[in-house]
């Protein structure tokens, strides 16, 4: 699957997704793009799936229009050292037969 991590991740995440195309806002060119753009160009790219930190982004997007899962992160920061704690979680949401399309919220245990 082709993930991206938006840019308010860390990138030393992507190495806990060793099964998957993961790519940084960082990597294509994308920063400070909008979020209705960057899931346009998302769909565009063959994108599956973002991974977010921005908690706004479920309420600001008509999900409707794309055919993408957003991973919306949910910790007391954004930091590696915190955010790994979440990747079990959404490695087996990626194992999945089927992914939602929208968001779905990950939150520590």
């Amino acid at each position: 699957m082709k993930l991206l991590l938006d840019e308010n991740l860390p990138k030393r995440l992507r190495q806990d997704f060793p099964e998957h195309e993961v790519f940084t806002v960082r990597d294509k060119d994308w920063n400070g793009i909008k979020n209705g753009e960057l899931l346009k160009l998302m769909v565009a790219d063959g994108f599956d799936a973002l991974l977010t930190f921005d908690k706004n982004l479920q309420h600001q997007q008509n999900f409707a229009k794309y055919t993408l899962t957003v991973f919306v992160l949910t910790a007391t920061i954004n930091q590696y050292r915190v955010l790994t704690a979440l990747s079990p979680q959404i490695n087996a949401r990626l194992a999945g037969a089927e992914w939602p399309v929208g968001p779905v919220i990950i939150r520590a245990d």
